[in-house]
């Protein structure tokens, strides 16, 4: 599947502006989040906002998401964008709602690891059901999100 709409949390907006967040070198995560997560992208700031909502492990998903691979930040013109490879799960017959990126500053998610940014799997309300093959989510043509400015 491809994103259509990801929508980036204020908090790694500023962490971006003041240098504590490199989407191009950091490690960033995909974790998945059941429908019980609700989304609140001015105040939710990092993974402990988010992580008893992650689907349990199983059913072709682990708990901790999935490394970004790929990444990169660019600048065309006077905009910016954040892009990485597709995300892809294999064997998956997991139901899950929402695809959270995760900055990952240790070896494992922490409470403290920054959230970036979120998507929801079905905008029209249900959760999605892997079909028992790879599931995949891909950022659009723009990338995951893209930042613009007027010079």
């Amino acid at each position: 599947m491809t994103v259509s709409s990801f929508t980036v949390y204020s908090n790694s907006v500023l962490g971006i502006t003041q240098g504590k967040v490199n989407l191009s070198s950091d490690t960033l995560v995909m974790a998945l989040l059941s429908a019980s997560y609700t989304p609140a992208p001015d105040t939710h700031s990092t993974w402990a906002n988010v992580s008893a909502t992650e689907i349990a492990s199983g059913l072709g998903y682990t708990q901790g998401g999935v490394v970004l691979t790929g990444q990169t930040d660019t600048l065309t013109g006077a905009v910016v964008t954040f892009t990485s490879n597709p995300v892809q799960w294999s064997a998956a017959t997991f139901t899950a709602k929402y695809a959270v990126i995760v900055r990952r500053a240790g070896g494992a998610l922490a409470g403290t690891d920054v959230l970036i940014g979120f998507v929801d799997l079905n905008s029209g309300g249900t959760t999605v059901v892997g079909q028992g093959g790879t599931f995949s989510i891909s950022p659009s043509v723009n990338g995951w999100c893209q930042l613009s400015h007027t010079p």
